[in-house]
């Protein structure tokens, strides 16, 4: 039994997901590939928000994946540990904002 619930060489198999649904998985694919590519982004840009998103989402195959590409795409080990904290204030932000949905609720059954 694995050691780990995430197994790394579940990552090489990603590609497979289209085994069970040809076509939509090859629009997924299309689709990501798209999104990938050079615009108004940089591939290096893009591989940095991709890594904070990788850890908003906690995806540790994101994780791995995002950062191997942005060494390889000459981003920092700074550079991504300051995207990580960019990514995480957002989602603590949007976390913490929500209470205001709470406290108007607790508001409007005390009336």
């Amino acid at each position: 039994m694995s050691k780990n619930y995430y197994d790394a060489a579940d990552l090489r198999k990603f590609g497979k997901i289209t085994e069970w649904s040809e076509e939509l998985g090859n629009k997924f694919f299309d689709y990501y590939g798209k999104v990938f590519e050079e615009g108004a982004l940089t591939a290096r840009e893009k591989s940095l928000i991709a890594l904070a998103v990788a850890h908003t989402e906690q995806c540790p195959y994101c994780i791995d994946a995002y950062t191997k590409d942005g060494l390889q795409r000459g981003i920092t080990k700074e550079e991504m540990m300051e995207a990580i904290h960019v990514g995480a204030a957002i989602k603590s932000g949007a976390t913490l904002v929500h209470g205001v949905q709470m406290m108007n609720k607790v508001n409007k059954l005390e009336m």
